[in-house]
């Protein structure tokens, strides 16, 4: 459920939605009436092309979360009264660029953050992450990735203690689902689309790991944005653990000619189940079950092929991508 009453004809920002959050969550705002504009550093629109109709018709504004001055602009020009910010780089990117990436993530952030504060937005809702908790003191790998959300984390809370800024941020765990293409962590929903085409695909880990649907985290950052609360508040959303050969049964039980397979370690992330704290602020029900979320995926897969998308050919291009 959503707030979709709160969100009619609101223009809300998301950044970073050429993503796979990013994507779904222009998708739902678009269908619930609201006036997604999304500012982004690139007009590639392949995963929203995936999974919506009509992405041409969404406002987009091309634009790099560091430059303070565009991100003004383009609130200004769209009476922007609340904000998504997705816009971040993930873990091999931040170990390739230390300094760009933390520009990005950190004074990113800052820029959003301070955003909402020159234009008196309440409403804010930010992308955190599982990384986060491994900065604790605990046995997960620790990355530069996660120093920078824990940074983000702590930036939003003096924001509220001095200027009275509300926000809610988001640690999700493994996202899955159409449009996660990027990143060793999206190999399950890569062997869903092999599968999808008949494919042959290893998956390049073991394990277990907790699983979020890409469209459940859309909609808990729609959720979470769409009134104000009193705070900064941040919040797990780890979905539900599975080990990955429990997966691959899951995908064969859709595809029985499935050809995926897995090899390598473990990931070094926890595989705990979801607290619910997050479902419980937000007033809504649990993430779906994984047997679901793998279904769904499977049927968005066909639903995409039925528009025309060539399929074989998004394969090649994601696992390019990933070499």
């Amino acid at each position: 459920m959503t707030q979709s009453n709160t969100f009619k004809n609101c223009p809300v920002l998301v950044t970073g939605a050429a993503g796979c959050i990013g994507a779904w969550t222009v998708k739902l705002l678009f269908e619930m009436g609201a006036v997604p504009v999304v500012f982004d550093l690139t007009e590639n629109r392949q995963r929203l092309e995936l999974i919506m109709d009509d992405c041409e018709s969404v406002t987009w504004e091309l634009g790099d979360i560091t430059d303070f001055d565009r991100l003004q602009e383009v609130a200004e020009k769209h009476h922007i009264q609340a904000i998504i910010h997705l816009a971040a780089l993930q873990v091999p990117f931040c170990k390739a660029d230390p300094v760009g990436s933390t520009k990005i993530n950190v004074l990113g952030s800052t820029h959003i953050l301070e955003l909402a504060r020159q234009r008196g937005i309440s409403r804010l809702s930010y992308a955190s992450s599982i990384a986060a908790q491994a900065m604790e003191d605990n046995e997960w790998l620790a990355t530069l990735y996660g120093a920078h959300k824990v940074c983000t984390e702590q930036m939003a809370a003096v924001y509220w203690q001095d200027w009275g800024i509300p926000s809610v941020g988001i640690r999700p765990a493994i996202i899955y689902g159409p449009g996660r293409d990027q990143g060793m962590s999206s190999a399950p929903t890569i062997a869903m689309l092999a599968a999808s085409v008949g494919e042959t695909y290893k998956i390049p880990f073991s394990g277990a790991i907790s699983y979020v649907h890409v469209e459940d985290a859309a909609l808990r950052f729609i959720n979470a944005a769409a009134k104000s609360y009193k705070g900064a508040y941040v919040f797990d959303l780890d979905g539900t653990p599975a080990a990955i050969e429990d997966v691959i049964s899951l995908i064969k039980s859709q595809r029985s000619d499935a050809k995926i397979t897995y090899t390598g370690d473990a990931m070094p992330f926890p595989a705990d189940a979801d607290n619910g704290k997050l479902n419980q602020f937000l007033e809504i029900s649990g993430c779906r079950p994984i047997a679901q979320g793998i279904a769904d995926t499977m049927a968005v897969f066909d639903q995409a092929r039925e528009r025309g998308i060539d399929l074989h050919q998004l394969l090649t291009k994601t696992i390019r991508r990933n070499a």
